[in-house]
């Protein structure tokens, strides 16, 4: 799932039909405790324009909708019903889809916060990459809820890193670790264990030294998130930018992959700077090469692909042409199918040149090898050219392709443009041209090197399409996406102004884009807090299925809700922190 922040743990059933009616969309859904049995949860989804409200049995040991299929946590009764579709039906036989998390804002913005993360995940982490004092503070997913305090403490000769997980309980809107000082918020909390460190009864200390921050978030959080980046760090006085992009550089070191090809005898006049190559695993290799030419087959450029299930978005990153590419640039063009290049440089930027011209002028054609290329159409947009090629291969009968330049011009060498908004609109040109022409291939990028402004470039879109096709309530991690579209091109994203620059268009896209968008859906949408009644008694033939009568809008209902029966799929428990204490392998 994209994000499992659909627990509200402060949510009434009133209050659960206003964020599904106001925020969501017929598949929404949330999961909040039960105000009438405590200890129980509710599961509430919006169903043509009503809301659903299902109880969900926490018996102890597992979690189900009483009766059918049982499940070790809450958080793998949700995934269930998400990923098999149909299984989760009224009685009259009706399904009922969770399809979209209707997320929850978290309870700080500070970035020690990791929302939903194993505790198998957070060991992993600290491990790998914290040190002895380092800290996080996740979602409990055995106590729904609930918050656990993980900590790196002091290394003893083991096998690993020895970690700490310190179950932190929520009740009436406060926070206290099952005893002693209460807190009303997890920022104090924190703030108080930093200086009065806890300690195991086997004698262990353990002490909150040094944040181990999450750089995944939620979108409509982004403003907070910009503003906690933008103060100075705990240890240095350099900000949480800074920060970010330094872990990211790290990182890198230790994510190299060979680029032999880039540096044969035959190949080294083909690159633009000598030290910025293609990785082999992922370079383009152009097909129409002769066999009889050494590195006929070679072009600095490499594909780029989003990991993102629910938002692929595919990408050539290239650098800038030299007088000795041209006829290797369009080859390229032509094999990979691609009809839309993005130019992010001049030609000329400090009387240096950056990018051979590889077209021709208005009205004019010139031949590229076995490629003519005819510039048919030139319009000046207040940041960037948009140009029409038609281009024809002269060997092949196949008829001419339509291919458009996107040239932006105010993008400076090593800085970033002053407004995002220019950047953003000359983004959505780009993607409305490319998704008018059916079976594109690569959207080609680049700029001088194929690596600072064309990396910034992508991973913004690759941002920006995520939260287009998934809304403000999915979850997001630039750092992340940011090592992923390095893990293909070397050296993405060059500086920490481009860096932080993303985050800045993100919040701008966010604030005057997107938001907007939901005002006016919610100023439009009514709101009908009928559910669906008179359920009929026949029961699916569908054994595995659940089926549910539809309760009342608030958790007092009398009518629970009821299952057929199934054979149940039981998961294996994990180990349980108790609520009060500290445990060594707690999840």
């Amino acid at each position: 799932m994209g994000s499992r922040r659909w627990f509200h743990p402060n949510v009434l059933g009133i209050d659960a039909e206003n964020l599904l009616l106001d925020r969501g969309t017929d598949g929404s859904f949330l999961a909040r405790p039960s105000k009438s049995n405590p200890g129980q949860f509710t599961l509430s989804v919006r169903r043509n324009g009503h809301v659903t409200h299902i109880k969900i049995q926490n018996a102890g040991d597992y979690y189900d909708l009483y009766g059918g299929e049982k499940f070790a946590t809450l958080a793998e009764l949700v995934q269930y019903y998400m990923e098999n579709q149909g299984q989760l039906r009224e009685k009259n036989g009706e399904a009922i889809e969770l399809k979209f998390p209707l997320t929850c804002a978290d309870p700080t913005p500070e970035r020690w916060f990791h929302g939903y993360l194993s505790g198998k995940e957070a060991e992993k982490q600290l491990v790998e990459k914290g040190k002895t004092g380092s800290f996080l503070v996740r979602e409990s997913q055995n106590h729904p809820g609930n918050y656990v305090l993980s900590v790196r403490t002091e290394d003893k000769g083991e096998d690993k890193a020895p970690i700490t997980h310190v179950m932190i309980r929520f009740e009436k809107e406060q926070y206290d670790v099952g005893g002693g000082e209460v807190f009303d918020s997890l920022t104090e909390l924190v703030e108080f264990y930093k200086k009065n460190p806890m300690v195991e009864t086997t004698g262990t200390v353990v002490s909150l030294k040094f944040p181990f921050n999450a750089t995944r978030f939620q979108v409509s959080e982004i403003s907070s998130r910009v503003k906690e980046l933008q103060k100075e760090g705990h240890t240095t006085s350099k900000s949480g930018f800074w920060e970010e992009f330094e872990s990211l550089q790290q990182q890198d070191f230790g994510q190299l992959h060979p680029r032999k090809e880039g540096q044969r005898p035959e190949n080294k006049l083909k690159n633009r700077f000598k030290n910025i190559l293609p990785f082999d695993h992922t370079r383009v290799i152009l097909k129409e090469s002769d066999p009889a030419i050494p590195g006929s087959d070679y072009i600095n450029a490499n594909y780029v692909t989003s990991d993102e299930p629910d938002c692929p978005k595919r990408y050539i990153a290239i650098q800038g042409c030299l007088p000795n590419t041209l006829a290797d640039f369009w080859r390229m063009m032509w094999q990979e199918n691609s009809h839309v290049i993005v130019m992010i440089t001049k030609e000329f930027e400090r009387n240096k040149p950056k990018c051979a011209r590889y077209w021709p002028e208005l009205g004019q054609d010139l031949q590229y090898g076995h490629i003519r290329v005819t510039c048919t159409g030139e319009t000046g947009f207040p940041d960037f050219w948009l140009r029409e090629f038609l281009v024809q291969h002269n060997q092949l009968s196949d008829p001419p392709r339509k291919i458009y330049q996107f040239h932006f011009q105010a993008w400076p060498d090593h800085g970033v443009p002053a407004d995002p908004g220019c950047v953003l609109n000359f983004m959505h040109k780009i993607n409305d041209q490319q998704e008018s022409i059916k079976g594109a291939g690569p959207i080609v990028v680049h700029c001088s090197a194929g690596i600072g402004r064309t990396g910034t470039f992508i991973v913004l879109d690759i941002i920006i399409n995520q939260i287009n096709k998934l809304g403000l309530d999915c979850e997001i991690d630039i750092h992340r996406t940011v090592l992923q579209v390095r893990e293909q091109r070397s050296g993405t994203v060059q500086i920490e102004a481009q860096y932080k620059f993303i985050y800045m268009a993100v919040q701008h896209f966010v604030t005057h884009t997107e938001q907007p968008m939901r005002d006016a859906e919610q100023r439009s949408a009514g709101r009908d807090y009928l559910n669906i009644n008179g359920a009929s008694s026949r029961t699916p033939s569908n054994a595995s299925t659940i089926s549910v009568v539809s309760l009342a809008s608030v958790d007092n209902s009398s009518s629970p809700a009821v299952a057929s029966p199934g054979t149940p799929a039981v998961f294996p428990n994990l180990n349980s922190l108790s609520i009060s204490g500290v445990s060594r392998n707690g999840r």
